[in-house]
């Protein structure tokens, strides 16, 4: 018996990585899309509550600086009115006006009170009101200004442990010390209710959303605004009162609480996600377009800069990092005279650097490849054919999109118009004090003719009598002819120091700073003033202490302010008594500020308001023949070497000009 076996042909079979990436792909699909909207609304969420934090942070700010700036103006009132009180001008009736002016124009103040030393009341805002009786730490707060001589705040303290709640009435005094002189007159004392602060300053919108709340340093409630309720927790920023002397802090907590995750989740979602498809198809052809645009607009805005940089008369020049010059416009080449091939790219040292300056430009390289550059700056360009050009230089650093810094930016200037024009000035400034010091000589020529004709007079007496006795018969009598001559060459040599005075003074000369002391300078010209003094019967009067430091002055510009300040004393004591006609120079040195100052004081009718604010205007004089160019001309000297000119009443009737001058360090003074 024969056995048959048939075997079934075999089925193919899918790979298992196969079934599996055509379900996994799907999944992932699926669970990406889930994904995406479970974190889009979480994601909106958190972007809302930052805004609401940032927003809140904002506004705090806002309102912070708002409370701030308010008190810094109380701050300025109460420390004008405290120097008007110090000065002594105002009247009780106009101090109380001013005290309730305040309190009208800020109503978070509730008192301001002018206590003495001992805290006695001496003005109040109310007339009517009671001795005030400062708290331990407001007394406290007085004794450090006092000392400090600096305004203050008292820390303001809690009336209750109850944080929840707001004290009924906080109370927080500014301290103003009042000093006239180095005496101390007591303290302007301004209160503050510290509810009126948040009241007043904070607005209603504001406080509509959030409660505001003022704590101290241990979070101790010292006022609270709650228009809306309290505030959830969720949003809140604190920030601190920049008061000198207190520690108070603004808290706000926001009423608002957290959102809500967006309703319809699932329906939302899918349509947000089919009308997204069209929508960003008309996106991207309406982005297309704009972007198109966009570059012609560029393109414009190029031609455009491109035409104004090549218009411009101010030299444009950019450099990188590393000191290489990226970007000339054409102003700048033409003030360098290269044209921009052969600048832009290269590094220093540059073409146009001028041999002589070489050293200042390798300094002030070195100090841009350290990241410091000097804004601004005057220096020397020379051009391809040898020229110097000055020019003024103002370097910024270069700052890309980003915010990154890119290399400096340097804007250049030609000021050779302006060079020109300063030293026209200066030739001028010159010949105008030159006619001054003639003008000067020409109001004093008579006494001086009558000033030199004493000395002439005596010269030819003594020769007329030395004749006499070489004329008699005998041998000469020695004994009486000596004297006679040494009385003659004594004459001639006053008439010679008078006209050797005058010489040195109207002569034209470049002005030569050199050291010089204030005593020897008017005793140079000591006969010029005495000679103006005795005309006028005046008598002429100095003290100048021995140990006074010198000066660097040109010592002719100096003799001419002390002549036209002593004669201004001169002529100012025509109308007074013979009896009061006495002009004082006066020098003295202030160590702290180095400077030597030296004041003409007259006694003689003073200068009255309406001329004083005239007083160094060019060509204004109260003189009918004046040139009205004295004062001015002194006062440009002065300040040519540095120092000021002012004047001020005399107590003693008449008028005090003072001028300064920096004096030179100890152990630099020179042999002249």
């Amino acid at each position: 018996m024969t056995s048959a076996h048939s075997t079934a042909p075999a089925i193919p079979r899918r790979p298992p990585s196969s079934t599996a990436l055509r379900w996994l792909l799907p999944i992932v699909l699926v669970l990406f899309f889930l994904a995406i909207l479970i974190w889009l609304p979480w994601q909106a969420r958190q972007m809302e509550s930052n805004e609401r934090q940032e927003q809140l942070i904002a506004d705090t700010l806002w309102v912070e600086q708002t409370i701030r700036f308010q008190m810094a103006r109380d701050e300025e009132s109460l420390r004008s009115l405290g120097v008007e009180i110090a000065n002594g001008h105002l009247s009780s009736k106009d101090l109380h006006e001013r005290m309730a002016r305040l309190l009208k124009n800020g109503h978070e103040l509730l008192r301001v009170v002018w206590l003495k030393p001992d805290g006695e009341l001496v003005a109040s805002s109310d007339p009517q009101a009671a001795p005030v009786k400062l708290s331990p730490a407001s007394q406290t707060t007085a004794d450090i200004t006092r000392k400090s001589r600096r305004p203050m705040y008292t820390q303001p303290e809690a009336q209750t442990p109850d944080q929840s709640a707001a004290p009924s009435a906080v109370l927080m005094d500014y301290h103003v010390p009042l000093y006239r002189g180095n005496d101390y007159l007591g303290n302007l004392v301004a209160t503050y209710q510290t509810s009126a602060l948040l009241d007043e300053m904070v607005p209603w919108w504001f406080a509509q959303d959030n409660q505001v709340t003022l704590v101290d340093r241990d979070d101790k409630v010292l006022a609270r605004r709650a228009a809306a309720g309290p505030g959830h927790g969720v949003y809140t920023h604190k920030r601190a009162l920049d008061l000198p002397g207190a520690w108070v802090t603004l808290v706000t907590d926001s009423v608002k609480s957290e959102p809500q995750l967006l309703p319809n989740l699932l329906v939302g979602s899918v349509i947000v996600l089919s009308l997204g498809l069209l929508w960003s198809l008309l996106a991207l052809w309406g982005h297309i377009s704009k972007r198109l645009a966009a570059e012609g607009a560029l393109r414009q805005q190029m031609s455009f800069r491109t035409a104004m940089e090549n218009s411009l008369v101010t030299g444009l020049r950019a450099r990188d990092l590393e000191g290489r010059i990226t970007y000339v416009n054409p102003a700048f080449c033409q003030i360098v005279g290269y044209p921009a091939e052969e600048i832009v790219g290269k590094l220093p040292p540059m073409p146009y650097w001028a041999a002589e300056a070489m050293s200042e430009y390798q300094a002030r390289f070195a100090s841009v490849l350290a990241g410091k550059v000097t804004p601004q700056f005057e220096t020397i360009f020379q051009r391809s054919d040898g020229t110097r050009v000055p020019v003024l230089v103002f370097e910024a650093p270069l700052v890309d999109n980003d915010g990154k810094q890119t290399g400096w930016m340097g804007s250049i200037l030609d000021i050779s118009d302006r060079k020109r024009i300063e030293e026209l000035n200066r030739q001028q400034e010159e010949k105008l004090q030159t006619s001054a010091r003639l003008a000067t000589m020409g109001e004093i020529a008579s006494m001086l003719a009558h000033e030199l004709n004493q000395p002439l007079a005596a010269i030819s007496s003594y020769t007329t009598g030395a004749l006499n006795v070489l004329n008699r018969d005998g041998p000469p009598d020695c004994s009486i002819l000596k004297p006679a001559l040494e009385q003659a060459s004594a004459q001639a040599q006053r008439a010679g120091q008078i006209i050797r005075s005058v010489h040195q003074f109207v002569k034209k000369n470049e002005p030569q700073r050199q050291e010089i002391a204030i005593g020897a300078l008017l005793d140079g010209i000591r006969t010029l003033i005495e000679l103006q003094a005795r005309q006028s019967y005046v008598s002429f009067r100095t003290q100048i202490p021995n140990d006074l430091p010198p000066v660097r002055a040109d010592r002719v510009m100096i003799e001419q302010v002390l002549l036209n300040l002593t004669r201004n004393g001169i002529e100012a004591m025509q109308q007074v008594p013979q009896s009061q006609r006495v002009l004082n120079v006066v020098a003295d040195y202030d160590a702290e500020q180095g400077m030597v100052s030296v004041a003409v004081i007259d006694h003689g009718h003073g200068i009255p308001e309406e001329v004083a604010q005239r007083l160094f205007s060019p060509f204004f004089s109260t003189k009918a023949e004046g040139m009205g160019m004295g004062l001015n001309i002194c006062r440009t000297a002065i300040e040519f070497h540095g120092g000021a000119l002012t004047f001020r009443a005399n107590p003693q009737g008449g008028t005090i000009f003072t001028f300064v001058l920096p004096a030179l360090p100890a152990g630099t003074a020179q042999e002249t």
